[in-house]
């Protein structure tokens, strides 16, 4: 919950430094076989990553996995729920929302 609160209220403070409404609806369309794929792949590279690293390197090990995803697929791999839930809310149009989400969830 606290991870939630902190993505709303950021996402609002970032809004107001740029001069924008605190609630608005993305225009970006995410949609298309490899936008698909790469949610799903990225997520699932990500909880493979988690499971099998060992227990005191995964920190480093997971923060590599996700920025190399960010910079080579077209997923922003997001690590946590927080933040999987803000593309699914907050950067997808209102058209590709739900596939957004659904490829995030076929890669847990």
């Amino acid at each position: 919950m606290v991870q939630l609160t902190g993505a709303i209220l950021g996402a609002w403070l970032t809004h107001a430094m740029f001069d924008l409404p605190a609630l608005q609806v993305s225009a970006k369309i995410r949609t298309g076989a490899g936008q698909w794929i790469a949610e799903t792949v990225a997520t699932a590279g990500l909880l493979l990553v988690i499971l099998r690293t060992p227990a005191g390197r995964a920190a480093s090990v997971v923060a590599a996995y996700i920025g190399a995803a960010y910079w080579f697929t077209a997923s922003p791999s997001f690590a946590n729920p927080a933040g999987a839930l803000s593309v699914c809310s907050a950067t997808a149009s209102p058209a590709s929302r739900r596939a957004v989400c659904r490829a995030v969830c076929r890669g847990l």
